[in-house]
This record gives structure tokens, sequence and C-alpha cells, in this order.
């Protein structure tokens, strides 16, 4: 039976009551993944999409639970694994939405070797990362984004791991759309996901994430509001990066291909550099995601790159095609019942 994506403007309206699940919300009370499934929730029926076309797939942690909590189709899978599950369906199914949903720990450690194929791959994806520093599910020992010294019940002498850049590793791997955004603040967060869904290719989205059993507060010192117009960068395409109360402070590139944060009144306006989320290099964009070292710094909030580029689901059908107008289409059943040995004609 060939099957026929339903275009989405045929999509019947939606509420947030129709895309949350039957099933009870069981994280901490307190827990930012609250606002991040909030936010999804009320996002969804904006886009104009279908629930029976849309998916979430999950590894393991705190996180992971997502998929219970919305009226779509999904999928708990295994630790780590997630964005390989993901790649199947997105391939061979791609009339679908599918999202990955993972914590830093399930992403970045086990999963890491996964997260960044199907970001090189540029995969149809949404990709979701839960950042709060720390292992949650597990009772609170520290994760591959734990900052160095962090004493935990599996660091008690405080961690000596470098703690990785989620944002540096996903451009590091290419991806085509990457993004910052946080759990206390549901507009900016929304309209982060709105741009991460509507990107053709692998999007990759860091949620800094507040775990208030385990790591209460990690950055509260960035996100809280009364400090956020002095610790918020916002990258804004094409607008100079600015920000504090009165946009005092800016971004300046230097000449030895450094950023550093300078008052504009000592620049000068046109020393501030403007943002270009377009640039097919991705350097840039790395420096910018270098620009704070810890949740104490000033920190870059919204997209760091978008750029366009043929997602992996439409190559690989793309060279389906040609192989089938070249040699026609196989008999995978006399494959499978065939020898155990067999002979590859060489290209003529």
């Amino acid at each position: 039976m060939t099957e026929v994506a339903v275009p989405l403007s045929s999509a019947p309206p939606t509420t947030r009551r129709d895309w949350a699940s039957d099933q009870e919300v069981r994280w901490c009370p307190g827990c930012g993944d609250y606002s991040i499934l909030s936010a999804v929730q009320l996002l969804l029926p904006e886009l104009g999409v279908r629930r029976e076309n849309t998916v979430f797939v999950s590894g393991i942690g705190c996180a992971a639970r997502f998929p219970y909590y919305m009226s779509t189709y999904g999928m708990h899978s295994i630790h780590g694994r997630a964005p390989a599950i993901a790649t199947g369906l997105a391939v061979s199914r791609p009339e679908l939405d599918v999202w990955v949903v993972s914590g830093d720990g399930d992403s970045l450690s086990i999963g890491g070797n996964h997260l960044i194929h199907a970001l090189r791959r540029n995969v149809n994806l949404t990709i979701l990362m839960f950042n709060n520093q720390i292992y949650g599910l597990t009772k609170g020992q520290f994760s591959p984004t734990s900052e160095t010294g962090k004493v935990t019940k599996s660091t008690p002498f405080g961690s000596l791991d470098r703690p990785f850049n989620p944002l540096s590793v996903a451009l590091g791997a290419e991806a085509t759309f990457v993004a910052r955004t946080h759990d206390m603040d549901r507009k900016h967060m929304m309209e982060t996901l709105r741009r991460a869904h509507d990107h053709q290719g692998a999007a990759f989205v860091e949620i800094l994430q507040n775990c208030n059993v385990f790591n209460d507060g990690a950055f509260d010192a960035v996100t809280g509001r009364d400090h956020r117009s002095e610790m918020i960068i916002p990258l804004v395409h094409g607008e100079p990066i600015r920000f504090g109360a009165e946009g005092e402070r800016g971004v300046v590139l230097e000449r030895d291909g450094t950023l550093k944060v300078a008052l504009v009144s000592q620049v000068g306006e046109d020393a501030i550099l403007v943002h270009d989320e377009s640039r097919d290099d991705p350097g840039l964009a790395f420096l910018l995601s270098r620009l704070s070292s810890s949740p104490t710094e000033p920190t870059p909030m919204g997209v760091f790159r978008a750029v366009e580029r043929p997602d992996y689901g439409s190559l690989v059908a793309r060279q389906l095609d040609e192989v089938r107008s070249r040699k026609g289409t196989g008999d995978l059943a006399a494959l499978l019942r065939s020898g155990t040995t067999w002979e590859v004609e060489p290209e003529s």
C-alpha cells in the first residue's frame, strides 16, 4: 500500500488538552521538566500538525518520561540510543514529525556517539537536550556537563572531569540548527522550539533545566528573573549582539579571533558583532558557544546556527530511486533464501 502524507494545512484544530495524555505527570514537584512539557504542549497546536503524525522518542532518565505525557506516538527507548532509533524512523517515514527528548547524561555520555552522528548526517529530527548538569533519575551523580570540582555521590572529593559544552559538541558535529533556551522563559522556549521544528534537518536545542532536588539553582545566576537582563545575551539574526538593561554591553570580535564582552560606550557601536546565524562556516557560532565558560557568566541564548543542507532521509531516498532506475527493483525474498555467498557485479 502506498502511504500518502497528509498536508499540514488539513490538520484539525487542537488545543493543549488534545496533546496531553491521560498519564499522571510524575516528576519531582518544582522540576523544570514541567515547564518544558507545558511549552511543547502549547506549541504543537500552533504548528498545525497532527497527533498521529507526531512521534517522541526518548532514552533513559527523568527527561525520558516525556513520551508518556504526550498524546502522540512515542517510544521510551534504551540508554543513549534515542537518536539511533529516531534516525531509522525519520528515514523510513519522512512524513512524520520526529522529536528526540534526552538529558545531558543520556545524550552526552553513553549516547554521545549516536548524537553526533545524527547531527553530522543531518537527519530530520528535532532534538531537545534537557541540561541540568546532574544525573537526576539515579539520585545525584555528576554528569558530562557538571562543572569541574562538582561534589556529588559519585565524586565525593570533586569531579576531575572537564565538562562538555553541548552547543560546542553540536557545532563541531556540523549540526545545521543549533540553539539554546531555558525553562524559566516560556515565550523564548516556545519560539526557539518553533524554529527548531520548522528546520529541515537535524535541529539541536539545549534547554537549561533546573533539577530542584539534586542540583537546585544551577542556572539561577543567569536565568533568575532579577539577573536576566545583565546575564542573558540574546542572539537575534541580523542585529548587533548587545545586552544589559539599556543595551550598554556588547560582544566584540578581537583581532586574535576571540570574542569578549565590552561596554558599548568604550568600543563604539560599530565594533559590536552583528549576529549571523546563516553563516555556513560554524566557526563564529562556535566562538559564541564558548563565550560563557560557566552558568555564572553572561550566556548567549537563541539560535546560534541555522543553515540549509539536504537532510539524510532525502539523500537516502534519492539514492534508492537512482539505483532502481538503473537496476530495477530487487527480489528481497530471493536474496533471503539465497546461499551464504553471492557475487556483486561491478559498475560497467
